[in-house]
């Protein structure tokens, strides 16, 4: 059995000694991501799906090209998790009506019925990585990263794109 994920473990490199936030931030999100896998496998999906699959259930159908713009990633990524999604039937691709050339994306009832499960896992999520934080403490954990979120989100392309975090002015 392979030993704990070295980026997790390991001290800081002597390259990010400049930015501690910075090398914090990145194994969070690296932990995170392992742990939310490790749940969405039991649903049968990988990381990265179930934010497609909630902004499917949210928006309804919506055109590919919306879909790759509001998540943010490179088309080729996005085709090849919709390729995915759709061989296990939870979502399907047609022609957009208002303009044949367009393709649109939708759940599938199949993909509808993950929602449950889904939610069940950021739940999961939450409590585990907030354990041992109060409500104050985990109120001023997201009034923070949203403030970190928004000094980024300009370099990370998205400005205009996305309203501020809950509880950022």
């Amino acid at each position: 059995m392979p030993g704990p994920d070295p980026v997790c473990t390991d001290p800081t490199p002597s390259a990010a000694h400049g930015g501690p936030v910075s090398i914090a931030l990145a194994r969070v999100a690296r932990m995170h991501r392992i742990a939310a896998g490790r749940r969405l496998k039991e649903l049968g999906l990988y990381p990265g799906q179930e934010m497609m699959m909630m902004r499917l259930w949210d928006r309804g159908p919506v055109r590919q090209s919306e879909l790759i713009q509001s998540l943010g990633l490179d088309a080729s990524t996005v085709t090849k998790m919709l390729q995915r999604l759709e061989q296990c039937g939870h979502v399907r691709r047609g022609p957009d009506p208002a303009d044949r050339r367009a393709v649109l994306v939708e759940a599938t009832d199949e993909g509808r019925a993950l929602r449950a499960g889904v939610e069940g896992v950021w739940t999961d999520l939450e409590q585990l990585s907030l354990s041992g934080l109060g409500p104050e403490d985990r109120a001023e954990l997201a009034r923070l990263l949203g403030l970190v979120a928004e000094n980024l989100r300009e370099e990370a392309g998205e400005a205009g794109e996305c309203p501020p975090p809950p509880g950022v002015c």
